[in-house]
């Protein structure tokens, strides 16, 4: 009664809305960023049954936005570190981790112990995994992603409403769009995502609300403003889902996005000498990277200009953050231009290796 004195005293919840919490089941799908703040206050709220999904370990890159772990935690596994500190916070309600890697082969029968699945992954594979799955198992999904400093937050799923895929039925060809430890994030923004999905968790245990079904809410830490866009239900991708059901076991999470971009750091790139490097960013970007012999190739004409390519060299492109470097090196692979990879660097980094090594330029 003390622990819960607050939601009980809600006239809209009640003891009887505590004991719904108390008796669902919410699997979590990573705990990082957003995990953490889904664990925390599904945790706190006396969620009945927590099951914690990661494979991943604590680094220290982590710790500015996952805000479960600590210093202690380096080296951890993230679900078993996730489990001993919300024990700590609750230690009323059972917790189960899993440190392993979500795949087709255990997804559906993981699902199925679960009433509510929750998305706090940071890749398209998975996204698409999870969503695959509670399609099949008729499982609600509270998703969530974040970009920068934007949000989104929405539940699929629910009630014969859409899913992910009514919303994204393509996925993006695999590596053209990166995850935060390739572009960064704002260390909140987490932290407000993930409260957002715990309350449509604890809107739909409690039947309370709208819970944000067929709607993504989209956010803007910058602005503090917010936007609510409809997503119609696509019965056709609903039933290709379905339709594989049978075979969902036998299929790799790899296959879902389409392709392989390969990479390579300045570092390899700078001790050859049979090499291209290719800028695919528009002439006005700065900073321009003079360091370097450099062939200026806007990825907005970049078909227009494969002539400027030398087929007898390794051909290393790059931009400001990766996501148009790695997009031209699949529009050139659909050209059967081989031997074209895309550098891991941005020009900023690439500037700042090249004046730091004092390396000269490459002819």
């Amino acid at each position: 009664m003390n622990r819960y004195n607050r939601h009980i005293i809600l006239s809209e919840i009640g003891q009887e809305g505590q004991d719904k919490i108390s008796k669902a089941k919410v699997l979590v799908i990573g705990a990082g960023g957003l995990g953490c703040p889904v664990l925390q206050y599904l945790t706190a709220a006396g969620i009945g049954t927590l099951g914690i999904v990661d494979f991943d370990v604590v680094e220290l890159s982590n710790l500015q936005r996952q805000v479960l772990f600590g210093t202690s935690s380096l080296g951890e596994n993230k679900a078993s570190a996730a489990k001993k500190r919300l024990e700590d916070l609750n230690d009323s309600i059972s917790i189960v981790a899993y440190p392993e890697k979500l795949t087709h082969k255990n997804a559906v029968d993981l699902f199925n112990q679960y009433d509510i699945i929750v998305d706090g992954s940071d890749n398209f594979a998975t996204r698409y995994l999870v969503n695959d799955a509670t399609v099949i198992t008729n499982k609600p999904l509270v998703f969530g992603s974040i970009y920068k400093f934007e949000g989104q937050v929405s539940v699929f799923n629910y009630n014969n409403g859409p899913s992910y895929r009514c919303l994204f039925p393509t996925p993006p060809e695999k590596g053209t769009v990166p995850n935060c430890s390739e572009i960064g994030v704002l260390g909140v923004l987490p932290g407000i995502i993930g409260s957002m999905q715990a309350n449509e968790v604890l809107k739909i245990i409690l039947g309370l609300g709208q819970p944000l079904s067929g709607k993504l809410l989209c956010y803007n830490a910058l602005n503090n403003q917010s936007i609510t866009l409809k997503i119609n239900k696509s019965a056709s991708e609903i039933e290709t889902v379905l339709d594989k059901k049978d075979s969902f076991h036998s299929q790799d999470v790899e296959e879902i996005c389409d392709i392989e971009i390969d990479t390579i750091s300045i570092t390899e790139v700078i001790n050859q000498t049979n090499i291209q490097i290719i800028d695919v960013r528009e002439t006005h970007e700065t900073p321009k990277v003079d360091s370097l012999d450099v062939t200026y190739m806007p990825l907005s004409v970049l078909e227009s200009q494969l002539d400027k390519i030398n087929p007898e060299k390794t051909k290393a492109i790059f931009c400001q953050s990766g996501i148009r470097s790695k997009k031209a090196v699949s529009m050139l692979k659909a050209f059967e231009i081989k031997n074209c990879y895309s550098l891991i660097e941005g020009a900023s980094e690439i500037n700042e290796f090249c004046q730091s090594a004092d390396k000269l330029k490459i002819k």
